[in-house]
C-alpha cells in the first residue's frame, strides 16, 4: 500500500487516480476538516492526520511500502510566511523521521522547479544546485530547504528520490490553481486581462506518471525535473478560444504597469480571499528563464509529456463539464 500526503491537491488526487488504475492500494492523509471532494468516490483509504503531527504519521504508516510526499503550502504572495516554512520544511522532516523509523522502503518527494537556483541564461537541469537562499519567495526557499532534508536522508540510507515539476495544469483541478483559474475563466468566456510572458507548463497527469516512474525506477538521492513545454500566456488564451469557439474580451497589460499594480494587488487578494494572479512573484516567473530540460527524466524514467494542446483541451472540457 502506498501512502500519499497532499492527496486532495491537484497533483495528489491525480496521482491517487493513477495508482488505483494500476491496481495499487492507497492510503491518503487528509487534514482534519479538509474537503475530500477531489478523492470522493475513489477506492482510497482516507485517514485524518497532519504532517506537523508526528504521532498521526506513525499511526498512518502501518503496512505502508512507500510514501509519495506532496503535502505543502504553495504561496506566490510577497513577504515572509512562517506557516509556509513550517509545513513545507518541518512537515517534511516529520515524514522523513517517520519513514526512517518505520523502515519504509521508498519515498518520493515532490519538490518544485522553483527550488532550483535561478539562472538567467542557458538550460535549467538537474546539474544546477538547490537554492535555499534565493530572494524570490518564501515558497521557493522552503522547497529548497525541504529538498536538502530529503537528500540528506537519502545519503543516510533512505530510498528517497526528488521530483521537480514545472507549472502544472490539467483536469481535476478542484481547488482552482492560478493557471487553472485563467483557463477556466477563458473557457467560460470571462473578460481576461493578461501580461506578456511565458513559462514551462506540464500536464498534471504526466507529473503523476513521472512520480510513479520515479518510485519504480528512480535512483536513490537523485532529482528528476518533470517539465513540459514553454508557452506564452497569449498562446494559452488563444488555444482556449480555439477549443471552445467562444470569443471573449482579452486585454494585454503593459508589463511595467502590471509590475506597478502588483505592489498593491496582494492586499486585495488577501482581503478578498481570491486566487492570486498578478503578484511580484508571478510576474517574475513569467519573465524568468524557462528553458527547462526533462532529458534526465526521459532517459532514466521513460518520462514523455504529452502536447500542451491536449492538456489545455482536456482541462477546458473538465471545467465545462464540472459547471
Amino acid at each position: 500500500m502506498w501512502f500519499v500526503t497532499g492527496a486532495t491537491g491537484h497533483i495528489g488526487n491525480v496521482l491517487v487516480r493513477k495508482l488505483l488504475e494500476r491496481g495499487e492500494k492507497v492510503r491518503a492523509l487528509i487534514l482534519p476538516g479538509e474537503s475530500r471532494d477531489p478523492i470522493e468516490g475513489l477506492g482510497v483509504e482516507a485517514v485524518e492526520g497532519d504532517v506537523l503531527n508526528l504521532d498521526s504519521l506513525f499511526d498512518s504508516l502501518q503496512g505502508i511500502k512507500g510514501i509519495f510526499h506532496l503535502a505543502g503550502i504553495i504561496s506566490i504572495m510577497p513577504g515572509p510566511n512562517p506557516l509556509v516554512r513550517k509545513v513545507n520544511v518541518e512537515g517534511t522532516k516529520n515524514i522523513l523521521r517517520a519513514a526512517q523509523e518505520k523502515g519504509i522502503k521508498k519515498l518520493v518527494y515532490t519538490s518544485s522547479i522553483h527550488a532550483i537556483k535561478r539562472v538567467e541564461d542557458g538550460v535549467i537541469d538537474e546539474t544546477l544546485p538547490y537554492d535555499a537562499d534565493n530572494p524570490y519567495g518564501a515558497y521557493d526557499r522552503s522547497k529548497a530547504e525541504a529538498t536538502f532534508e530529503v537528500l540528506n536522508a537519502a545519503r543516510a540510507g533512505l530510498e528517497a528520490v526528488v521530483a521537480c515539476p514545472t507549472g502544472v495544469i490539467g483536469p481535476y483541478d478542484f481547488r482552482g490553481s492560478m493557471m487553472g483559474a485563467v483557463i477556466h475563466d477563458a473557457a467560460v468566456a470571462k473578460p481576461t486581462i493578461y501580461v506578456d510572458g511565458a513559462y514551462d507548463f506540464v500536464d498534471v497527469r504526466d507529473v503523476a506518471e513521472g512520480l510513479i516512474s520515479a518510485a519504480e525506477q528512480g535512483k536513490r538521492g537523485q532529482s528528476y525535473i518533470l517539465s513540459g513545454q514553454k508557452i506564452s500566456v497569449r498562446y494559452l488564451l488563444e488555444t482556449v478560444r480555439e477549443i471552445t469557439g467562444k470569443k471573449f474580451f482579452q486585454m494585454k497589460i503593459p508589463f511595467d504597469l502590471a509590475k506597478l499594480a502588483s505592489l498593491f494587488t496582494p492586499m486585495y487578494y488577501s482581503a478578498a480571499h481570491a486566487t492570486p494572479r498578478f503578484t511580484p512573484y508571478s510576474l517574475e516567473v513569467l519573465r524568468s528563464n524557462s528553458n527547462i530540460s526533462h532529458a534526465k527524466a526521459a532517459r532514466e524514467l521513460g518520462y514523455k509529456p504529452r502536447s500542451l494542446y491536449e492538456s489545455i483541451s482536456d482541462t477546458v472540457k473538465w471545467f465545462l463539464e464540472k459547471k
